[in-house]
């Protein structure tokens, strides 16, 4: 049995045994209306999952086995307390298969960027005919356009091409993460901005249905006065 209070000595299994605990079968039910998958979930939200990583801290082999645990909840904790230095990409691509929630994807996507495997693994996933597989490749996209500022502007830009070559997959999970990238890298910086709105005015004029949504909803962020009025001011701190 896990201790009364979360700590960083626990196993995988008396982290379960925690989560167990606090099940809700109430909000298993208000998870599902989000689009969350919930057939293996305990129904505890990432408000008190996220202070719970905090708690634990960092664990590789903790992460691994909570993630072999197959529950929801089990496999955010293992992504929220995973060390990203130690994640490599046939970890990555072993966890791959097994993503069957935009909310893991989206997550997971954030600790490969992290773990600096945006180079290896977005054009493998973009390549990749699973929904969720190719999900993680634009979610990293989106990711990685907000927060790897060291790199530069050239890195992210040169992802153009692939929100391209798939702006015309109609699966919901996929073409929402391609917008989604479109719309950061846009937002990312003055350098990327023009390049991204002239792939978005592309893409709103082609003759495909799911090209031109994806298009239309990004010319009209990136168009916004708010968003050219924070990319302006983003320009100014740079040269200041």
């Amino acid at each position: 049995m896990a201790p009364t209070e979360p700590s960083p000595d626990w196993t995988a299994e008396q982290a379960i045994t925690h989560l167990q605990s606090l099940a809700s079968a109430h909000n298993v039910e208000g998870m599902g209306r989000y689009g969350i998958e919930t057939s293996n979930a305990l129904g505890v939200s990432n408000a008190v999952l996220r202070p719970l990583a905090r708690t634990l801290k960092r664990n590789h082999q903790r992460a691994i086995d909570l993630w072999a645990s197959g529950i929801r909840e089990a496999r955010l904790l293992a992504l929220f307390s995973e060390e990203p230095k130690k994640v490599t990409a046939e970890q990555a691509r072993a966890m791959a298969p097994e993503f069957n929630s935009w909310e893991i994807v989206d997550h997971a996507a954030d600790l490969f960027c992290d773990a600096g495997l945006v180079d290896e693994l977005i054009p493998e996933f973009a390549a990749d005919e699973r929904q969720f597989v190719r999900r993680t490749a634009f979610a990293m996209m989106a990711w990685g356009a907000v927060h790897l500022k060291k790199r530069p502007d050239a890195d992210v830009i040169a992802w153009l091409p692939l929100i391209e070559d798939h702006a015309t997959d109609n699966r919901n999970f996929v073409k929402k993460a391609v917008n989604w990238a479109l719309r950061q890298i846009g937002k990312r910086s003055m350098g990327c901005h023009s390049p991204a709105l002239e792939l978005a005015e592309k893409l709103a004029a082609s003759d495909d249905k799911t090209a031109r949504w994806i298009g239309r909803d990004a010319v009209k962020e990136l168009t916004a006065e708010k968003t050219l009025a924070r990319l302006a001011s983003k320009g100014k701190k740079r040269q200041a």
